[in-house]
């Protein structure tokens, strides 16, 4: 079994949801990376998605906009991430981490060469926003063939034979978002999201997490309700972008979220 599966078998086996925060790789510094990572494993979290900072994020909102522009500014690129993940291994051989990016990074090294890379780093997936379903077929047997999940989207405007497909293609866990827009935006309609969730995973077996407006305990509370695990960005970007102690200032963010998921 994967990390991936690993974890969220344990998780189902203690009747727990998946904690998933998402940062970007070198953003509030280059030497944040890797401590606010292990401060959030600290804090509750149960898998890491780690931001590929990329010029053109179009599914991100201005709180993830400006911090990929700003790892960008210090050099970040994909040997950064990389680097990263293996030093985050050097103490962490359990939690999975997923990165999370655009197309065009891959396209310029090739699946197959970054997939190996990505798992020779310790990276567990890889979630493309960009890759349609459609067009996936190449990048998943490359990530197949190194060990590496492609993680899947799923959305409120996706058709009922394009949910059919990501349930049979998805691996890891199919990501649900939670409206149509950019991530931060504040319109989490929870019984809306609720009713999809349970719906999409009524026909798989792959665990679902719900990510989009998700900033606090009590919104991470609400929609983990009918999902496998929650995701939580932008909040958690801000909250540490301009913090002294960034790795503290993770921790005492995202622990509530935890509290509130096990209560």
């Amino acid at each position: 079994m994967s990390r991936i599966q690993t974890r969220f078998a344990q998780l189902a086996a203690a009747g727990r949801k998946a904690l998933v925060p998402f940062v970007t790789a070198g953003d509030p510094s280059l030497e944040a990376t890797v401590p606010v990572m292990h401060a959030l494993v600290e804090a509750g979290a149960d898998v890491i998605e780690l931001g590929v900072p990329f010029s053109d994020p179009m599914a991100d909102g201005p709180t993830i906009q400006r911090s990929s522009e700003r790892a960008l500014a210090r050099g970040v690129g994909v040997d950064y991430v990389m680097r990263s993940v293996r030093a985050f291994r050097e103490r962490d051989a359990d939690t999975p981490v997923v990165l999370m990016g655009y197309l065009n990074p891959v396209e310029i090294r090739g699946p197959a060469a970054f997939a190996r890379l990505a798992a020779e780093s310790g990276v567990d997936g890889i979630l493309l926003v960009d890759l349609p379903p459609e067009e996936a077929r190449d990048f998943r047997d490359a990530f197949e063939s190194a060990g590496v999940d492609l993680i899947l989207l799923a959305s409120p405007t996706s058709s009922e034979a394009r949910i059919e497909m990501l349930r049979r293609l998805a691996r890891g866990y199919l990501y649900y978002v939670s409206f149509a827009g950019v991530t931060g935006a504040d319109r989490l309609d929870t019984g809306a999201a609720g009713e999809r969730l349970r719906s999409i995973r009524e026909g798989t077996d792959v665990p679902v997490v719900a990510g989009f407006g998700i900033r606090d305990a009590a919104s991470a509370a609400a929609m983990a309700v009918d999902a496998d695990g929650v995701v939580v960005g932008s909040a958690l970007v801000a909250a540490i972008g301009q913090a002294a102690d960034p790795a503290a200032a993770a921790r005492d963010f995202l622990a509530p979220l935890r509290a509130a998921l096990d209560a």
